[in-house]
C-alpha cells in the first residue's frame, strides 16, 4: 500500500497524488470480559470485499481503554492480536485503518464506555444512571465530571498518573502495529470532555437558549408554540434555531472551551504523540474537537508537538451532529445548524493548517426523509476536500436502502492538486478539476457507484469493475497541465 503523508492541508501518497479517503467507523465499546464472544475487531466479521466495491478505503477502528488495559500495566494481547489481524486483512483490500480509543461519558462505571474501573476516579461522587438520553452525565453528572477532571489532572493511581498509564498503553499498541502497511494513524481519545467545566458550559447554554428565545427577533415564540403543540410535524418547531441563532447561543461558552483546549486537551495529545514517536515514525496523529465543539463552539486546539517541535504528521478530525441525531425525527435535521458547525470546523482546520478527516458524521432512521440531509453533508465535505468516516458500521448495513445515498462518486487519488470536485445527484454528473505539475507513472483514480454513460477528459482512461458488481474505479492518464474530468450517468 502507498504510504499517505501530510502535505500542508492535503493528504498525499508517496507518488505525490492528492488523496481523498472515505470509509466508516467500526467500534467495540465493551469492557474487558474473558467470556466475551468475539471482538468487533475480528477481521472475519467484516465484509471487506463489499467495502472496497463501494469505493471505501479507510476505517476508524474503535476499542475501549477498559478492553485494552483491564489491569493496570497489563495489556489485552488477544485484542492486540485481533487488531493486527484486522490491519493485515485491511491491507489485502487496500483499506487504511486509524485506531480510536473510544469513550462516551468516560466509562461504564459512569454508565457509558471507555476507561477501566480502576482508572475511573470519582472521589466522593457516585454515578447516576441516565433517564432519557445517553449523554445526561455530560449535563449534570458530578461523578462523570470528577472522573474527567482527575484524568486531565493526571491524578495518580498506585503512584502513577492516569495519563501516564494511557500513554504507555498507546506506546505498547503502537509498537505492535508499527510495521502494518494499513496503519494510517492514531486517534487517541474520542470526543474529549472538559469535566466540571462541561457542566458550566451546559448551564450557560440553557440560560442563553431561554434568553435568546425570548429576546431574539429571529425566534417567533407564537409560531414556535403553534408548531410545537399543534403541528403533526412538531420537530419543525426547531427550524427557527438556525445556524446563526445557534452561534449566538453558544458564543458565550467560547472562553471555557478555549481554556480546556489549550491547557488540557492539546498538551494531552502532544504527550500521547510523544509516547508513540518513541517507538515509530509511522502513523498520523489525530486531533479531535472537544464534545461541546460538536455544537459549533470554536475549537481552540494548538498544534501537536513532540519534544518541542511541531509534529509534521498531524491532522484535524472533527465530529458534528444535528440536534435530531439518534431520534426518529432525523428527517428534520437542519442543514443550517450542522452546516454552521462544519463551517466552524473549517476555520479551525485553516488556522491549524492541517488536513481534515471528519471522524464521525451522519446517522440513520426510518424512511428516506433524511437522505437530503446526508447529501448536504457530503456536498459540504466535497466542497472542502475533506475525507470522512461515517458513524457507524453495523451488521447487514450494506444491505440497507440508504447505502445508495452514502455510496457515491468521488476522487480517490489525483495526480497533482485538486482544484474542486462535485457530484450533482439530481443531474447525475460528477466533475473533477485538478492541476498536474509533473508526469506520473500512476493514474488519477475516480470511484463511481455505477457504470458511466459518458466520460469526457483530455487523456486516456480505463474502467475497472470492482468485485461484487457494485462499483467501478476509473483510471485516468493525463499530462502536465490543468484538467477537467466530467462523468455522466
Amino acid at each position: 500500500m502507498d504510504r499517505i503523508l501530510v502535505d500542508g492541508m492535503r493528504l498525499v501518497d508517496e507518488h505525490g497524488r492528492e488523496r481523498i479517503l472515505s470509509g466508516m467507523n467500526i467500534c467495540d465499546k465493551r469492557d474487558f470480559d474473558k467470556s466475551m464472544p468475539g471482538l468487533a475487531t475480528n477481521a472475519d466479521n467484516f465484509p471487506f470485499e463489499e467495502f472496497r466495491a463501494r469505493g471505501y478505503d479507510i476505517i476508524r477502528l474503535g476499542f475501549t481503554w477498559s478492553m485494552m488495559e483491564p489491569v493496570p500495566g497489563k495489556y489485552n494481547e488477544e485484542l492486540i492480536k485481533s487488531i493486527c489481524e484486522f490491519l493485515d486483512k485491511a491491507e489485502e483490500y487496500g483499506a487504511y485503518v486509524y485506531l480510536d480509543c473510544h469513550q462516551d461519558v468516560y466509562s461504564s462505571y459512569c454508565y457509558g464506555d471507555g476507561a477501566p474501573r480502576w482508572a475511573t476516579i470519582t472521589d466522593c461522587y457516585v454515578p447516576r444512571k441516565q433517564i432519557a438520553v445517553w449523554a445526561e452525565p455530560y449535563f449534570y453528572g458530578k461523578a462523570c465530571f470528577r472522573a474527567f477532571d482527575n484524568f486531565w489532572a493526571n491524578v495518580q493511581y498506585n503512584k502513577k498518573g492516569l495519563q501516564d498509564y494511557f500513554a504507555d498503553m498507546w506506546k505498547h499498541l503502537a509498537d505492535a502495529v508499527k510495521d502494518k502497511p494499513a496503519l494510517f494513524g492514531f486517534d487517541f481519545f474520542n470526543e474529549p470532555f472538559p469535566g466540571a467545566d462541561g457542566g458550566k458550559i451546559f448551564r450557560t447554554l440553557i440560560k442563553n437558549l431561554v434568553k435568546n428565545s425570548v429576546t431574539d427577533k429571529r425566534v417567533d415564540l407564537i409560531e414556535l408554540a403553534k408548531v410545537g403543540l399543534f403541528s403533526d410535524e412538531k420537530p419543525k418547531a426547531l427550524d427557527q434555531y438556525s445556524g446563526d441563532v445557534l452561534k449566538d447561543i453558544t458564543l458565550k461558552c467560547a472562553p471555557i472551551v478555549e481554556r480546556f483546549d489549550v491547557e488540557r486537551y492539546s498538551p494531552f495529545v502532544s504527550k500521547m504523540a510523544t509516547a508513540v514517536r518513541e517507538v515509530t515514525d509511522k502513523g498520523i496523529m489525530f486531533m479531535e474537537n472537544n464534545y461541546y465543539s460538536n455544537m459549533g463552539i470554536p475549537c481552540c486546539n494548538t498544534p501537536v508537538m513532540v519534544k518541542g517541535e511541531r509534529e509534521s504528521q498531524q491532522l484535524f478530525a472533527p465530529h458534528a451532529y444535528d440536534l435530531m441525531v439518534d431520534t426518529p425525527a432525523y428527517k428534520y435535521a437542519s442543514n443550517s445548524r450542522v452546516g454552521f458547525i462544519f463551517d466552524e470546523h473549517r476555520r479551525t482546520q485553516e488556522r491549524l493548517g492541517v488536513p481534515c478527516i471528519v471522524g464521525e458524521w451522519g446517522s440513520c432512521a426510518e424512511g428516506d426523509g433524511w437522505y437530503p440531509h446526508i447529501r448536504f453533508l457530503q456536498d459540504k465535505f466535497d466542497s472542502y476536500k475533506w475525507s470522512n468516516t461515517y458513524w457507524c458500521y453495523f451488521d447487514d448495513m450494506f444491505k440497507q436502502d440508504f447505502m445508495k445515498v452514502i455510496t457515491r462518486p468521488r476522487p480517490k487519488a489525483v495526480t497533482g492538486e485538486i482544484v474542486s470536485y462535485k457530484y450533482d445527484h439530481e443531474d447525475g454528473e460528477f466533475k473533477l478539476k485538478y492541476i498536474q505539475d509533473k508526469k506520473y507513472k500512476v493514474p488519477t483514480v475516480v470511484y463511481v457507484d455505477r457504470k458511466p454513460e459518458k466520460i469526457e477528459c483530455d487523456g486516456k482512461y480505463k474502467i475497472i469493475e470492482l468485485p461484487g458488481n457494485i462499483g467501478y474505479d476509473i483510471e485516468f492518464k493525463t499530462d502536465i497541465g490543468e484538467h477537467e474530468i466530467e462523468i455522466e450517468f
